[in-house]
């Protein structure tokens, strides 16, 4: 199972900043069995909304460079709440440093305007070909798929 946690990107500045929502619906298969009666989104889940927003900021900003964005620092992980069907959540996430290979951010996601999780994390980013020359294809092919799906992102702002 892939997971997209985010819906839309509603605004964003280039190296500093990005705003996503997420709805979330009962149809979402990971919600039977988190916790089958009563189904929420896991809190892994809404750390990674943190995180897939953050990566389409250092997307965005080094012009899709690197195919592989991966998290490679949480710290000062807050959760607040649950986030339950039928409930949307904003994430908001601030960039502290974006670089060549690393990223620094922090980010809250929102409901009704009341926080439901926070978090300070770090970034990885990277191509495969950098260890495997044969992998430039995979490469090219992730950031074209990136790139589309980053467009469907910001057509519906």
């Amino acid at each position: 199972m892939k997971f997209v946690l985010i819906d839309k990107i509603s605004s964003w500045k280039a190296g500093e900043r990005l705003s996503a929502v997420k709805s979330v619906s009962l149809a979402e298969e990971y919600l039977a069995d988190h916790f089958p009666t009563f189904p929420v989104l896991p809190g892994v889940l809404l750390l990674e909304g943190l995180v897939e927003s953050a990566g389409w900021l250092v997307r965005a900003t080094q012009d899709f460079a690197h195919s592989m964005i991966l998290l490679e620092q949480a710290r000062n992980v807050k959760y607040k709440s649950f986030l339950a069907p039928g409930s949307q959540v904003e994430y908001c996430v601030e960039a502290k440093a974006i670089e060549e290979r690393t990223s620094r951010f922090s980010g809250y996601g929102t409901v009704d305007g009341q926080r439901i999780v926070e978090a300070r994390f770090g970034l990885r980013h990277f191509n495969l070909a950098e260890r495997h020359p044969a992998w430039a294809d995979v490469d090219a092919q992730v950031i074209d798929a990136m790139k589309n799906r980053y467009k469907l992102l910001c057509q519906q702002s």
